[in-house]
């Protein structure tokens, strides 16, 4: 990043993918947030935002949630306004789940899977999880806030296969080599 950047403020993670087959039971997956506080950035996170929550401020927020994969377009939206992101936090962690029931799923069985994160009209990352097959969650973004109070994004996806509440603890660690 150079002197001359504004950084990220309002942020677009979307995640789609096609329904399961006739019979099979519905793939379910899911984009989380978390928030890390400036004084423990690697630590446990603040809190955590997915279904059926938000955060405390309204900054992070799911526009959109599916069970099924049968929406039109992006199936799971979630929206970040790290501009207004009070300075206590300095790091937002961004995940995929893939909900386990009632069948265990990799993102190899889940039928064309995508992933884009944009600012506005300007897409910062796009993915389709091929790197991660074999796994049941994936990190897909991390946003950094530095000492200017400047965001920066880290974009990569990286995998794990821990189940959903274990992976919400442990989606924001150091990844280790």
């Amino acid at each position: 990043m150079n002197g001359i950047s504004k950084g990220i403020h309002k942020v677009e993670i979307a995640l789609k993918w096609d329904p399961s087959p006739v019979g099979q039971p519905p793939t379910d997956m899911d984009i989380v947030a978390a928030t890390y506080l400036a004084s423990d950035p690697y630590g446990d996170p603040a809190y955590v935002v997915h279904f059926d929550s938000r955060s405390p401020d309204g900054t992070i927020y799911l526009n959109r949630d599916s069970k099924d994969g049968k929406g039109f377009g992006w199936d799971e939206v979630l929206t970040m306004e790290l501009d207004r992101l009070d300075a206590r936090y300095a790091r937002v962690v961004v995940g995929v789940i893939i909900q386990q029931r009632p069948a265990r799923r990799t993102f190899v069985s889940v039928i064309n899977p995508a992933l884009r994160i944009r600012e506005g009209y300007t897409d910062l990352a796009v993915d389709d999880f091929g790197e991660v097959l074999g796994s049941t969650a994936a990190k897909v973004a991390e946003f950094v806030r530095d000492d200017t109070r400047v965001w920066d994004f880290h974009a990569g996806v990286h995998g794990f296969e821990d189940d959903p509440a274990t992976f919400t603890r442990t989606m924001g660690a150091p990844l280790k080599p």
